[in-house]
């Protein structure tokens, strides 16, 4: 939520990128839905219609947001002991970005969960002493026992919920693998936890689980990320919170209404990060349904939307969806509110230069998505023994990764791979690979970049 001082407030717009017309015959329509936030919040994270006067902050309204620092405390943090000293310094530094006022507290995390600060399911309000004493309760942390995550996530939420905010949000470091818990409980701990707060997951080190992490940060909405090196934590702590500081709005769902005889094919988000969405959507009304998207700061995402429209004629023009940015009623009641909508179109001619052209922002979005798969079948493959299903998938990544300008993730796969050829995705596997290296190719394999508009 916003910080009172600023003077503006947040306004979202919804552009639709696509190519509308279809062959005969022609079902699939796709478009890129990018959402943009821009503006503070005077409002207290409630963005206001065209025109209408932002109120001024109430005595003894809300704080802006609540946030949850889950600190793995088990037994290999101490191995080496340098890393339960820089989680230590890395949730001090995190403690410190925190914006007077906002509501927090921090859990150690081992096979059961305890809020060490400020304790007794409590939540405290930051200002210069509480931030000292939470400091004080971080040095006297230890590190033994197991890993349960889904107990912390579990406590975070009860923590989080009891407060009176509409930003609410977690930031979990692990170092190794969810071992005192089945998956079942991990699953059932996320599916209670989706949609109630968002939350940054981190993996230290190179002994934890990519794919646990990844999933953590996918179900709430928020990023992951490998620091292979422990004295990384502080800079990244830090950059996660100014982040989170600066969440306008929460709780804000794309909307999709498809008119009778449309189906739909999927809904991902496909810029900063690739995130499947298409079975999160919750029922909106007839025909209509949302997809959750977390909370915004000044930020843009692109979105790609996939629908199949009924058969129809040459000639003939049908709205295929129309798309809205809505933000949710208050739990106290009231109307929800469309931020921005836009139109996806179908339109049936014989021209095929027109039908069988492809929109740039489909077509890029298109191969980032493909990007992202091939990379962790890729690495699949590799650790399974198939070589040569790994350098073919790997390849393919060498290419798209090339074609589309992805520099980062083509640096990553240098490091995995001999590099023959770019453009035709001819590679040779490393015979050494660096864990690390593939770790962090494994963790960011979903980062995308945007289409050059």
């Amino acid at each position: 939520m916003a910080n009172f001082s600023k003077s503006s407030v947040p306004q979202f717009s919804v552009e639709v990128y696509q190519n509308a017309y279809l062959p005969e015959g022609g079902r699939d329509v796709n478009a890129i839905v990018t959402v943009t936030s821009t503006g503070g919040g005077t409002t207290g994270g409630v963005p206001l219609a065209d025109g209408a006067p932002a109120p001024a902050r109430l005595p003894g309204q809300a704080p802006a947001a609540a946030v949850v620092l889950m600190v793995d405390c088990s037994g290999s943090m101490e191995y080496p002991p340098t890393k339960m000293r820089n989680a230590r310094d890395a949730t001090a530094a995190a403690i410190d970005t925190l914006r007077d006022g906002t509501r927090f507290a921090v859990i150690a995390g081992t096979h059961v969960a305890k809020d060490v600060y400020p304790g007794n399911g409590r939540l405290a309000t930051a200002d210069p002493g509480t931030k000292a004493q939470a400091k004080e309760a971080l040095r006297r942390l230890s590190s033994g026992g197991g890993t349960a995550i889904g107990t912390w996530l579990r406590l975070a939420d009860r923590l989080l919920g009891a407060a009176e905010v509409d930003i609410r949000h977690g930031i979990l470091l692990t170092d190794g693998r969810n071992e005192h818990e089945s998956p079942e409980d991990l699953r059932a701990a996320l599916d209670s936890c989706a949609g109630r707060f968002t939350c940054d997951a981190r993996g230290v080190g190179t002994d934890w689980e990519v794919k646990e992490v990844t999933a953590i940060a996918s179900a709430l909405l928020g990023t992951a990320d490998i620091v292979a090196d422990p004295a990384g934590l502080a800079a990244d702590f830090t950059r996660m919170m100014e982040n989170a500081m600066g969440k306008e709005v929460a709780d804000v769902v794309l909307r999709l209404w498809t008119p009778v005889g449309v189906e739909i094919v999927f809904v991902k988000q496909v810029a900063p990060t690739v995130a499947d969405l298409t079975g999160r959507r919750t029922e909106a009304g007839p025909r209509a349904g949302d997809y959750p998207t977390g909370s915004w700061g000044d930020e843009s995402r692109d979105y790609h939307v996939c629908v199949r429209v009924p058969e129809a004629g040459i000639g003939q023009e049908m709205l295929a969806a129309r798309v809205s940015l809505i933000l949710p009623p208050p739990s106290g009641g009231g109307a929800p509110q469309t931020l921005s909508q836009g139109l996806v179109r179908a339109v049936w001619t014989d021209d095929m230069a027109a039908s069988t052209s492809i929109n740039p922002q489909v077509a890029h979005y298109t191969g980032q998505a493909e990007l992202a798969q091939v990379i962790q079948q890729g690495l699949d493959a590799r650790k399974s023994g198939d070589f040569d299903g790994a350098t073919a998938k790997l390849g393919r990544a060498v290419q798209l990764a090339s074609a589309s300008g992805n520099a980062d993730t083509a640096k990553l796969l240098s490091k995995v791979v001999d590099v023959v050829d770019a453009a035709t995705g001819t590679v040779r596997l490393k015979a050494r690979v660096a864990e690390a290296d593939e770790m962090t190719l494994e963790t960011r394999s979903t980062k995308t970049v945007r289409v050059k508009k």
